[in-house]
C-alpha cells in the first residue's frame, strides 16, 4: 500500500495530513465513501484537475476503494497555522450561514449535512474544519462554476447555486478560522435527516415541510 499511495502523499503529505503549501487538502481521516467518490469523480472527469485525472485514469474501482479506505484509517494530528483575522461582520455572517443557513434564500446550514460539530458523518459526508480558506473558497467556486460535480443528485451544486460571492467568502473564512478539536473524526449518525438528497449518501431526506 505504501507504494500504491506514494503519488498521493507526494502532494497530500505523509499519511495524507495535507501539503505544506496549503493547496493540497488533508485527506487523512475523511470518510471512506467520500474519498472513494472523489477519486471516481476525478477519474471520470466530474472534478477538473488534470494531474489527478492523469494519475487515476487507468485505475479500476476496487483499486480506488482500497486507497480510499487506507486514507480513511489514517488519523495523524492536525497541524494548524495561525487563525486568520476576520472582520466582525465577516465572522458573524460566516457563522450565521454555517449554523443557520439563509432561510430566505433556501440555503441550508452547513451543519445540517456536515454535523453540528462539522466533523462529517460516516460513511460519505466529510468534515469541514482544518482546511485552508483558499482551498474551501476554491471548492465552493468550483461547484458554482460546474468544474466540480458529482452524479445526480448533486446536493452541493444545489446548495451553493445563487449564493453571492461575499457569502461564499464569509463561509470559507469562518470555517478556516475554527480550531480543530482533539477528537475530530466523522460521526456515526445513520438517523441524520438531510435537507436534500445527495449522491452516495444513505441518510434519509427531510420532506419539504421538515427541511430547515
Amino acid at each position: 500500500m505504501a507504494d500504491r499511495v506514494a503519488a498521493c502523499t507526494a502532494c497530500h503529505g505523509s499519511q495524507g495530513r495535507a501539503g505544506n503549501d496549503g493547496y493540497y487538502p488533508r485527506i487523512a481521516g475523511k470518510p471512506a465513501d467520500y474519498l472513494y467518490h472523489q477519486l471516481l469523480n476525478f477519474r471520470d472527469g466530474r472534478r477538473q484537475y488534470a494531474p489527478m485525472t492523469w494519475l487515476l485514469q487507468t485505475l479500476p474501482d476496487d483499486y480506488l476503494r482500497d486507497i480510499a479506505t487506507h486514507f480513511a484509517n489514517q488519523h495523524p494530528p492536525y497541524e494548524m497555522g495561525p487563525a486568520p483575522h476576520l472582520p466582525p461582520a465577516v465572522r458573524q455572517r460566516g457563522e450565521q450561514l454555517v449554523r443557520q443557513g439563509d432561510p430566505g434564500r433556501g440555503t441550508p446550514a452547513c451543519i445540517a449535512c456536515h454535523g453540528s460539530d462539522l466533523a462529517g458523518i460516516s460513511p460519505a459526508i466529510p468534515g469541514l474544519l482544518g482546511l485552508p480558506r483558499d482551498y474551501i473558497l476554491a471548492q465552493l467556486g468550483a461547484w458554482q462554476g460546474r468544474t466540480r460535480a458529482t452524479p445526480e443528485p448533486d446536493c452541493m451544486a444545489k446548495v451553493i447555486a445563487g449564493v453571492p460571492p461575499e457569502d461564499v467568502a464569509a463561509v470559507a473564512a469562518w470555517l478556516s478560522a475554527q480550531p480543530v478539536p482533539d477528537d475530530y473524526r466523522p460521526r456515526e449518525a445513520p438517523d441524520t435527516v438531510l435537507p436534500l438528497a445527495c449522491h452516495g449518501v444513505p441518510q434519509p431526506v427531510a420532506s419539504p415541510k421538515e427541511a430547515p
